[in-house]
């Protein structure tokens, strides 16, 4: 079993939860979502977010609007809908249990 294998799939079990957070904070183009997710080394291949945005997008959990750019054509900013700012908080208190467990599973205690 390869270390990095393992690594990648649990970095694209939470990466539709981090695409959401970062959205939280506002309207994104998909560079900038790009972006913070390469700093925090959490995508490698660029082509992976647009296939995730499409389909947070399908099931209503964001909405997008086209901007005119001064510099090229005009671009698609994402922004989180209700269900996606209620759908965040679910996946937020769910990482929150999955963390707990994780260290309970981890920590041994001597009696």
């Amino acid at each position: 079993m390869k270390i990095e294998n393992t690594k990648a799939q649990m970095r694209k079990g939470v990466l539709e939860f981090c695409i959401l957070s970062i959205l939280k904070n506002g309207d994104a183009y998909a560079s900038d979502i790009i972006e913070k997710l390469k700093d925090a080394k959490m995508i490698v291949v660029e082509g992976t977010l647009y296939p995730l945005l499409t389909r947070l997008k399908n099931a209503d959990l964001l909405s997008y609007r086209w901007e005119e750019s001064k510099s090229g054509p005009p671009r698609k900013y994402y922004k989180l809908t209700q269900k996606g700012e209620d759908f965040l908080v679910e996946l937020q208190t769910t990482w929150e249990d999955l963390q707990k467990a994780v260290k309970i599973t981890t920590t041994t205690s001597k009696q």
